[in-house]
């Protein structure tokens, strides 16, 4: 497993006003949004590209373009829906799954409950966003569904990790090509399996309590 977090002023500023528990959700949806542009930019540094041949005003010269198939995008379901928009602001052209799983509160076990993704994800690189990486149980079971399609890499990409989610990840994915994107990692866990210091319940803050 390979680990990136995020060392840059602008999403340190961003996680510390996403931290404040005073912060209103139409400004909490803003900066996650804008964080995850930030975050994408280093999870999509070994994305697939072919080559094109292209005309400049003054010569030819050949670029790249994204390869097919292109990448899939999977938020997990209801958080991750939040952190859609900053991915596809930067790869438009991506596929776009959905995965819907939760957390057990009692045993912290994660089961799901929803999903529409192909069938087939052979040769596909897979983006999963979940704002959170707590326990771990969630997005290595996220992780481990597409592989199971098929899928030939995946990156995570989250806001905020545990040191407990991030040793669970690699052990449930070990021998897996799995990359985690993160823009901080905190303390620990606590008793209730929520990130300390951590920035309280994402969905809850982003979509309210309902």
């Amino acid at each position: 497993m390979r680990l990136h977090v995020a060392d840059h002023p602008l999403v340190t500023h961003k996680l510390s006003v996403l931290r404040n528990r005073d912060t209103p959700a139409v400004t909490f949806r803003a900066l996650v949004e804008e964080l995850v542009t930030l975050l994408a930019y280093e999870a999509t540094r070994n994305v697939h590209v072919t080559p094109v041949d292209i005309q400049t005003p003054v010569a030819a010269t050949t670029g790249v373009t994204l390869a097919d198939p292109k990448p899939l995008v999977v938020p997990i379901l209801r958080a991750g829906l939040g952190m859609l928009e900053g991915m596809v602001k930067l790869v438009p052209s991506a596929e776009v799954g959905f995965l819907g799983m939760v957390r057990n509160e009692e045993t912290l076990q994660p089961t799901t409950y929803a999903e529409r993704l192909p069938e087939d994800l052979s040769n596909r690189q897979c983006f999963v966003l979940d704002p959170m990486l707590a326990t771990g149980g969630s997005l290595s079971a996220a992780i481990e569904f597409l592989f199971q399609r098929g899928a030939v890499d995946v990156t995570a990409i989250c806001i905020l990790a545990a040191p407990e989610g991030i040793a669970a990840v690699e052990r449930l994915t070990e021998g897996r090509d799995v990359t985690l994107v993160l823009g901080a990692v905190d303390d620990h866990l606590n008793e209730h399996g929520y990130i300390v210091p951590g920035l309280g319940d994402a969905g809850d803050r982003l979509y309210g309590l309902v």
